[in-house]
């Protein structure tokens, strides 16, 4: 390129200057393609050079735009990367002195392949799905407690993480922490679209420990159907939907999940779906036989046998009673801190009383006992609000009511009218056929 550039020399050891390339687009086509921009709407160049041939013989009938023939074949004959690039000032001064730049996430989430829910296979364990729950109440405003839930495919083997906020440096954390929670080792994740994951932390974090990094469609949930199931099944029916906050909350659902991961992984079946098939408008679903995680690991060929008795020396180390005591028990004390009101001033008022046992074998003495007791779960119950009692307008009808009920003691089948029509009878001047009528009515 350089000796393509290069002129012949004019004089000794001189080198012809370089002719600069001649505009040919001047002011009045910046003008003429800014006023054809408004007129339709701002809308791209790709679109606008399609819209030229229409929008110019228009504007030009109606007195809207006048041009020589000369710029008006430039204009006809301009490309749209040619207007984009005429028009960058023109945007920048309608956004208000704001250029539009392409998100950093954006171009971190398109260097990552995307994965959908049929591209799965049947994979070994050590694939997960990864998603967060957002524990903000009736509201995203503020710092609240997002719970971290990666979900095994083969296996369904779930853990679950609390993190203080929404932020990549702890999802990085939660992920490593996680490496060691499950029984094999890590091979992939699936992320969704959030910015807290698709960041310069997380998916480089995830490459240099060896892991497979992809993500679903974007507005595709079914694409993380396996997580999005857990979302619910667990999370949601351990912590519920209110709001959590704080350092001391974290903590206390670490306690929750280090309980409810052994409980649910161990003793808690699930379905799998087996197959899927259409007929029409109708769907048919078959699943496999319900088993737990533990038992889908001991039964997997990939798992290998020294993960596989590791598993059962600690499942039969294991009592599910004493497990739900601690379940039951830090529900109870995050149904304590639990704020529904968010955006407001927290109550410092505890919103239901500790019922839990002390020790498991307390517990199960309850069990089977406490069914008519309500929701067992603290983190799911509603304080009491104080009953507001109603104001009783007064009636013409307060003076009478003794005469009425001793009217309906001697004759029980005595109708409103007929009660109405001795009231008028017998007081026609305090109160009127029609005015006791409308009150009864009422």
């Amino acid at each position: 390129m350089r000796a393509l550039r290069r002129r012949e020399a004019v004089g000794p050891g001189e080198v012809e200057a370089t002719r600069k390339r001649r505009r040919r687009y001047g002011a009045t086509i910046k003008d003429a393609l800014t006023a054809l921009w408004e007129a339709s709407d701002r809308v791209c160049g790709k679109r606008l050079k399609v819209m030229i041939p229409t929008l110019l013989p228009a504007l030009e009938r109606h007195g809207r735009l006048q041009l020589g023939q000369s710029d008006r074949d430039r204009v006809l004959a301009i490309s749209a990367a040619t207007i984009d690039r005429l028009l960058v000032d023109v945007k920048i001064a309608a956004s208000g002195g704001r250029r539009r730049r392409a998100g950093f996430h954006s171009a971190i989430r398109r260097e990552v392949p995307i994965r959908t829910f049929n591209d799965w296979n049947s994979p070994p364990p050590g694939f997960c799905e990864v998603d967060m729950v957002a524990h903000g109440g009736t509201s995203v405003a503020g710092s609240f407690i997002q719970t971290l839930t990666m979900v095994d495919i083969a296996t369904g083997w779930t853990e679950c993480l609390p993190l203080l906020t929404r932020d990549g440096s702890l999802v990085a954390e939660a992920i490593n922490r996680a490496q060691s929670l499950f029984p094999w080792l890590l091979r992939g994740v699936d992320f969704d679209n959030d910015s807290a994951f698709m960041n310069d932390v997380v998916v480089p974090g995830c490459r240099q420990q060896k892991l497979e990094v992809t993500r679903s469609r974007a507005y595709k949930k079914n694409d993380q159907a396996f997580v999005e199931q857990k979302n619910g099944a667990v999370v949601r029916r351990l912590m519920g939907y209110g709001r959590f906050d704080g350092v001391e909350t974290a903590r206390m659902m670490g306690r929750l999940y280090a309980a409810a991961r052994l409980y649910v992984n161990f003793f808690q079946p699930s379905f799998k779906l087996k197959e899927k098939r259409r007929e029409g408008a109708k769907v048919i679903k078959r699943y496999h036989a319900p088993l737990t995680p533990y038992q889908r690991a001991l039964a997997h060929p990939k798992v290998t046998a020294a993960v596989k008795r590791r598993l059962r020396d600690q499942y039969r180390s294991l009592d599910p009673v004493a497990l739900l005591a601690e379940i039951r028990a830090t529900q109870d004390e995050l149904g304590n801190r639990v704020d529904r009101r968010a955006g407001q001033a927290r109550c410092l008022q505890r919103a239901c009383t500790s019922t839990a046992p002390a020790t498991a074998a307390t517990f199960a003495k309850t069990l089977g006992k406490t069914v008519t007791a309500g929701e067992p779960r603290a983190t799911h119950r509603r304080s009491r609000r104080p009953y507001k009692t109603r104001v009783r307008m007064p009636s013409k009808l307060d003076p009478h009511l003794a005469a009425i009920e001793a009217w309906l003691a001697e004759q029980p089948q005595l109708t409103a009218l007929a009660i109405v029509g001795r009231l008028s009878e017998k007081h026609p001047r305090s109160s009127g056929r029609d005015s006791i009528r409308s009150c009864s009515v009422c």
